[in-house]
């Protein structure tokens, strides 16, 4: 009976181990990568385009500060033997005050919750989302488990070509491409 037993155990392991396996081997994966998706879309290079002139007006002024910082600076250096302890005071005052200035202003412009992050924000959620539902759409059609996405240094190592979705996720987009561009 015990014998029996065992090989009954025996048994019904094997065969959760063969379901297993089969149930595994009939899940459906695939792989994007966003960043290339995206790289095709006209509207995502338009917006890349204001947000780099955006940027580079914001860089300007803060070069300009960074200017009258290192004058004040040089100023400083040059007449500090002049300077009473009191007037040194205010001069490095002065200096201080205008090093803080930028400092806000890069934090308004460029800080994590800054200015160009809250732009490019509101720039780029309706375009992911479109490249969200598209992949979604395409998954489903396809009847994908799962799909990852390549982009931006994800832990997926390797990916067999069969299983790259950019092309059907772009034609879902209404995006055509020729040979060269992948």
């Amino acid at each position: 009976m015990k014998k029996l037993f065992s090989h009954s155990a025996i048994t019904c392991c094997l065969l959760m181990v063969c379901v297993s396996i089969s149930t595994a081997q009939d899940q459906k994966i695939g792989y994007v990568n966003t960043d290339q998706i995206l790289a095709q879309m006209s509207e995502y290079q338009g917006i890349e385009e204001q947000l780099s002139t955006l940027s580079s007006e914001w860089n300007k002024q803060l070069d300009k500060m960074e200017q009258e910082i290192e004058q004040l600076k040089e100023d400083f250096e040059a007449k500090e033997i002049l300077y009473t302890e009191e007037l040194k005071k205010q001069k490095q005052q002065e200096i201080q005050n205008k090093v803080q200035q930028r400092q806000q202003y890069l934090d308004e412009k460029f800080g994590a919750e800054g200015e160009y992050f809250e732009k490019q924000k509101e720039l780029l959620e309706p375009i992911q989302r479109k490249v969200f539902e598209a992949i979604n759409k395409v998954a489903n059609d396809q009847n994908f488990d799962f799909v990852f996405d390549r982009a931006q240094n994800s832990n997926m190592l390797f990916g067999e070509q069969e299983w790259n979705l950019n092309d059907e996720v772009l034609q879902e987009l209404g995006i055509t491409l020729n040979e060269a561009s992948n």
